[in-house]
């Protein structure tokens, strides 16, 4: 058995969607100053580093991060590698023949991004038309390898809604780039947050 981290380390090297709040650490107490123990204040984006989307992330009316089910989050999932360096569309899908899943994650050039600490808008996302063809192919989650399943600054943010309002579970910020194609067991536990949009989680991939 191996398992592997998909997580993005959080630190300042972490790129940062524009808008969102950089991660960082405030040192409240530190023993190296005589205090009693170590003790950080965190300041982050729900969206940090590798995290999970809640509906309400996109949708009025959408279920808020308690409501993520963990029979979604963990579970047979199959990763698949594409090497489009534009937004991912159905016709990209229609190939893979995604029936019967229920978890894909997209191992993209994105993965190659997170050598940088600097935001890169040409990250590739998926498209309207390939947010539908996984929402009709049944899919239930949807990971992929950078902070937006989004083609950046696309209007109305189509791919979020169509997933979203369909029940499909969104991770974003996965580093696939040591991950072979292939199926794989996935544990995403995001942290239990109440009312929140999203949350961050730590994933695993497991290689039986």
């Amino acid at each position: 058995m191996t398992l592997i981290d998909v997580s993005v380390p959080l630190d300042s090297n972490v790129p940062t969607y524009p808008g969102n709040t950089p991660f960082t650490i405030e040192p409240v107490l530190r023993t190296g100053h005589g205090d009693r123990g170590n003790v950080s204040t965190l300041h982050l984006s729900a969206h940090s580093g590798t995290h999970v989307d809640a509906p309400w992330h996109s949708l009025n009316d959408g279920a808020r991060t308690e409501s993520l089910s963990l029979d979604v989050l963990i579970g047979p999932a199959r990763v698949v590698e594409l090497s489009t360096r534009r937004g991912i569309t159905a016709e990209d899908l229609a190939p893979l023949n995604l029936a019967g899943e229920t978890r894909v994650l997209f191992k993209t050039p994105n993965s190659n991004l997170w050598e940088s600490s600097d935001f890169n808008p040409a990250f590739v996302g998926v498209t309207e038309s390939g947010a539908r063809h996984l929402v009709d192919s049944g899919i239930k989650l949807v990971g992929i390898d950078y902070l937006s399943v989004e083609v950046f600054h696309t209007p109305g943010a189509p791919a979020h809604h169509a997933l979203l309002s369909a029940g499909v579970v969104i991770i974003e910020g996965l580093n696939l780039r040591d991950v072979a194609p292939g199926m794989y067991e996935l544990f995403c536990l995001p942290l239990r947050i109440i009312g929140c949009d999203g949350a961050p989680a730590r994933v695993l991939l497991r290689k039986g």
